[in-house]
């Protein structure tokens, strides 16, 4: 009888142990106590944020909106030294202990049918672990259809590593296009966003080429160059201002076509 009793408590309190684990347990942070911001793209080529939100990382930057609870836009230079493919073990999402109200809790994603896409690409950030741990912040994802983060978005991510392998260092600046009415998921209301963008500029002598891509968040095999759009268009879709410190003759030139004559597709 004292063994069954016994066997009872024990189950008990490993069904109380399990549920605290999974509802409050927090890994310590991955930031790095003494950041050195040696890998974040050029101050002069950060977007405009519209919360005032700016969060920085080791190795990547964002502008967290909270009534989204995502970030409107997460910028990072991907170098060719970067491209490594280290087998990193994959660790929890946790929350962003920089966002001022913390970031989002990934239970809120837990049977919503959306992955939990990462906005910089843990491939991306396999050449250390921290850089590659960081990319697991909750403020670094956003909800995405399964098909799409592994389907048409997956194929941008790979191209992107392409163009750097051929071209050299890449500032990139991607985000999900947030605005009024979208559907919600979770507790905290996350919000999920219909349409997806992503920049990625890169330096030919002394003149910079971007490309700007806007997809809708559901999987198509169209060709991935059917969905550049001059940034110009995409800045009146999103509110931001992608390249607010450039000179305005700057911005005319870059922003206002697209020209894929210098990018390899």
């Amino acid at each position: 009888m004292k063994a069954k009793t016994l066997y009872s408590i024990l189950i008990v309190v490993c069904i109380i142990g399990f549920w605290l684990f999974e509802n409050f347990y927090t890994p310590d942070t991955y930031s790095s106590p003494k950041p050195t911001n040696d890998h974040i793209p050029n101050m002069d080529f950060l977007p405009s944020s519209t919360t005032g939100e700016v969060v920085r990382h080791e190795f990547y930057t964002l502008s967290y909106s909270e009534p989204h609870e995502q970030a409107e836009w997460v910028a990072y230079e991907l170098k060719k030294s970067h491209l490594t493919n280290d087998d990193r073990k994959r660790p929890y999402f946790i929350e962003d202990p920089k966002v001022s109200r913390k970031s989002a809790d990934w239970r809120n994603y837990r049977g919503s049918g959306y992955d939990r896409g990462h906005l910089c690409p843990a491939g991306d950030r396999r050449f250390s672990e921290q850089a590659y741990n960081e990319t697991f912040y909750t403020s670094n994802i956003s909800p995405q259809d399964k098909e799409f983060n592994a389907g048409v978005w997956n194929r941008l991510e790979q191209q992107v590593r392409y163009w750097c392998r051929i071209y050299g260092d890449l500032i990139v600046v991607t985000g999900g296009v947030l605005e009024d009415g979208l559907e919600e998921i979770g507790d905290e209301d996350v919000d999920v966003p219909r349409a997806f963008y992503k920049i990625i500029l890169r330096k030919e002598g002394e003149q910079m080429k971007a490309l700007a891509f806007l997809m809708d968040g559901r999987e198509s095999e169209a060709p991935l160059a059917s969905f550049l759009v001059p940034i110009d268009s995409l800045e009146a879709k999103t509110g931001l201002d992608f390249f607010q410190k450039q000179p305005q003759s700057w911005q005319d030139e870059v922003e206002k076509t697209v020209d894929v004559s210098d990018w390899k597709f």
